[in-house]
């Protein structure tokens, strides 16, 4: 096989290498860094030489290069110093990783099951270790690194979430020694620093893909600028609120309701170590006092930032708003708008607009089944960080708006919601801050998406199909003897190697859509062969660490073929910023040029849909998926979401895919797993994002969630794909399962897994990736040969019909 780089990677790595800064987020700041030059530095830790690109599972990419920390630092004409003590460190995670990997096979001999499902997100804790910190140099980096990733939760564990006593001991003895030192965060999530928050420089550099070691030295030389800020609270473990429930094996109920992350802490008063939008840069900024107007139902504050230290940087500006308390209880300040500045020079300033609808304010009235906003005063913070604003401006209702009424979605929850004592904002404003009004009458031209229904060209192709042609348009393509085994891994597509599955290809002249993991990038294998029938894999087809499982390594040889001469091709795929990295540089341009990097490599390598972005909720820092999430906060997550989807879809028949709808929060036990949840703390923090995504960008699909939602499982649930996606929010898409696999395993659940049955009578178009089973559960429901499903022959061909118009929505001229 060859072994070139080609020239877009080269390309692609430079604009990440860009991109990059703006993702990272410096908490601590002394004035010791930048420097000046390249010097001798002794470099410590996990994540110097272990460097973390992204998460595990489908978000991984099989990237053709990665730099390292390192590596990177070295190419910056950095001299490592403590080549010894990396050398020693690696052989501590040698011998720590072997146990590691046995104890999960033995798990799995114990169990009955296959050693890599069990392994399946698990992760090794960081090993203890006793190896002198004696390199000499006068500047040191300590990296400390965790991952992640699907299938497994992360833990409130030393080597975890905690820091282990040797990296406690470690950084602190290098703050101690060293004159100038840094500590270097390369972590998908929240990493409690409480023993350590007393260093002066601390960078959260992330995961930030292929170029995260070179993103690194140019921060540290003053090459390019931290400029992002945290989109999760960050707190010592113990001032995360006890009441939320996590990780039962059959039931999670959230009994904090609206009250997530810093609407929680806000609203509570307690101190984060480090709050939600915090980030500093090696500048500072001075905001100036802020205006504020409004036009109908439209408020827009305006304030220039000026950088007022000695070095280049942006800065973004936030506006919040306390709610008033009514009919509902308010959390103490919502995010409300945000802006970023272009790059500033020293002494430079820019002007920026924030707006916002004050129907954006809404809060969900679960008894009337409406969006309210009630009587009285709206308090408009701007600011910094949740933790740094101040009141500008006061917005008066003069009388209380149902703004809409819909219908109910999601089920009811079996318990009331969290309250605190005092909700809302209760101190005490400025004498001269300003009163505006908004009419209630303002509200009555507000318009409603349309619902949605297919054109009429996929509705009569739709009207002519047989009935098995119906059904096969509503799964993945599939192959009963090889299909549900490669499922397992994401990798059911015939026409791209590596791809995750593709639509059905049997029915004359209906092309195929084809699907690749995200989100970090396009997950395919990296060397393939074009045979007769489609394409063969070359090489490792396993994700990263399956093969440690297997006591043979699955690879497929290249010198097969009559003759053994096979060309072999390639697709390297460049692995981008996790989810949570984008969204800490709270810049939708920065989001959108990834989506359109993504973008470009669907095109070269002929996929249609990208399994991206995943949206849910950063609702605990335990989630072992959060890596792939944007943030606690729903405003956030959907404007970044929407940013990432433009892009991707600025390029013509290529489209994103918005997922886990919806609460899709914890990992254990995933398939089978209830979420428990209010339709008020639904419907304002975890559907909310997913919305502003759909009005803002229209993804080509949705992917459903493998958890239940109470007691009923997302994709069989009429009233949240038909109910509210269809007809509430006028979705045009497709909405699709998750990759669905019938395992055969008895499991002691109480929940059984989805059916493709059930979900296609919802209004779900397309179950994945497809199976004999699940063809024949679709086939005996609609014939009336089940007794436990009915499927309607209109509702398949409505399903149906709604698949064609994506598809040739997405093939235009080409069909």
């Amino acid at each position: 096989m060859q072994d070139r780089t080609y020239d877009y990677e080269t390309q692609h790595a430079a604009a990440l290498r860009a991109l990059g800064p703006e993702c990272t987020v410096l908490l601590k700041h002394n004035g010791d860094f930048p420097l000046s030059a390249p010097c001798r530095v002794a470099l410590y830790g996990s994540g110097a030489r272990m460097t973390q690109k992204g998460g595990t599972g489908s978000g991984d990419v099989n990237s053709h290069f990665f730099v390292s920390i390192e590596q990177g630092l070295t190419e910056a004409g950095f001299t490592v110093t403590s080549g010894e003590w990396l050398d020693r460190y690696d052989a501590v995670h040698r011998e720590a990783k072997a146990a590691f990997i046995a104890g999960i096979k033995e798990e799995a001999a114990r169990t009955g099951q296959i050693p890599f499902l069990v392994g399946l997100g698990r992760v090794m804790a960081e090993p203890d270790y006793a190896i002198p910190l004696n390199a000499d140099a006068e500047t040191a980096i300590y990296v400390v690194s965790r991952v992640s990733g699907e299938g497994s939760d992360r833990k409130p564990q030393a080597g975890d979430i905690k820091l282990t006593e040797t990296e406690i001991r470690d950084i602190l003895e290098c703050s101690r020694t060293y004159r100038r030192f840094l500590l270097v965060l390369n972590v998908g999530g929240v990493v409690d620093l409480s023993p350590v928050n007393d260093v002066e420089n601390i960078l959260l550099l992330s995961q930030l893909g292929v170029v995260t070691g070179t993103v690194l030295a140019d921060i540290v030389l003053g090459r390019s600028f931290p400029s992002g800020k945290l989109t999760a609270t960050w707190a010592a473990w113990e001032n995360y609120p006890d009441f939320i429930d996590f990780g039962d094996r059959d039931e999670t109920r959230y009994h904090e309701g609206i009250y997530v992350g810093y609407r929680y802490f806000d609203t509570a008063g307690k101190k984060p170590l480090y709050p939600f939008g915090y980030g500093l840069g090696y500048t500072a900024f001075a905001l100036s006092p802020a205006a504020v107007s409004v036009s109908g139902t439209t408020v827009s504050v305006s304030l220039s930032a000026e950088n007022t230290g000695a070095f280049p940087g942006k800065e973004t500006v936030q506006v919040y708003v306390s709610v008033p308390v009514g009919r509902l209880d308010q959390p103490y300040q919502t995010l409300a708008a945000f802006a970023k500045t272009g790059l500033l020079l020293p002494g430079e300033e820019e002007m920026l607009t924030l707006s916002f609808g004050m129907e954006e304010l809404a809060g969900y009235d679960a008894d009337a089944g409406a969006y309210i906003l009630e009587e009285g005063n709206y308090i408009i913070r701007v600011g910094t960080d949740s933790r740094n604003t101040a009141a500008c401006a006061v917005v008066r209702m003069d009388a209380s708006v149902t703004l809409r009424s819909v219908t109910h979605v999601g089920g009811q929850a079996d318990f009331a919601d969290w309250k605190p004592e005092q909700s809302g904002a209760a101190d005490r404003l400025p004498g001269d801050i300003p009163t505006l009004d908004v009419q209630s009458s303002c509200f009555d031209t507000l318009v409603w998406p349309e619902p949605y229904r297919p054109g009429e060209r996929a509705l009569k192709k739709a009207d002519i199909l047989s009935d098995s042609d119906l059904l096969h348009l509503c799964m993945g393509a599939f192959q009963e003897s090889s299909g549900e085994p490669f499922s397992v891994i994401g990798g059911s597509a015939f026409s791209v190697a590596g791809a995750a599955g593709e639509t059905f290809h049997d029915a004359e002249e209906i092309p195929v859509l084809v699907m690749a993991d995200g989100p970090a990038g396009l997950r395919l294998n990296q060397h393939y062969v074009r045979e007769e029938n489609g394409v063969r894999p070359v090489g490792d087809i396993m994700p990263a660490g399956f093969n440690d499982y297997l006591d043979t390594p699955v690879e497929i040889p290249a010198d097969f073929g009559e003759d053994g001469s096979a060309e072999i091709l390639d697709q390297y795929c460049t692995a981008i910023p996790i989810g949570t990295a984008l969204a800490q540089s709270w810049n939708p341009d920065v989001c959108r040029a990834c989506g359109d990097l993504v973008g470009k490599e669907m095109e070269m390598f002929h996929v249609d849909l990208w399994l991206a972005p995943a949206m849910n909720i950063q609702r605990s820092p335990l989630c072992g998926r959060n890596y792939e999430y944007y943030s606690e906060d729903p405003l956030l997550s959907g404007i970044i979401g929407a940013a990432v989807t433009e892009g991707v879809q600025s390029h013509p028949g290529k489209g994103a895919t918005i997922k886990h709808f919806c609460c899709n929060n914890q990992e254990f036990n995933r398939y089978h797993s209830n979420s428990i949840v209010s339709e008020r703390a639904l419907r304002e923090i975890y559907l909310r994002g997913f919305g502003i995504c759909i009005r803002r960008s229209q993804p080509a699909a949705i992917m459903t969630s493998y958890n239940l939602l109470n007691g009923i499982h997302t994709a069989e649930r009429k009233d949240l794909i038909t109910d509210l996606l269809r007809s509430e929010w006028g979705y045009r898409g497709v909405v699709m399962t998750d990759w669905t696999i019938d395992s055969g395993a008895q499991t002691p659940d109480r929940y059984r897994q989805t059916l493709s049955a059930p979900a296609l009578a919802a209004g779900t178009e397309l179950f994945m990736p497809g199976s004999e089973k699940d063809y024949q559960l679709l086939a005996d429901a609609l014939d009336g040969k089940s007794s436990e499903f009915t499927l309607d022959q209109q509702q398949v061909k409505l399903c149906a019909a709604r698949v064609l118009d994506l598809i040739y929505r997405m093939k235009g001229d080409t069909v």
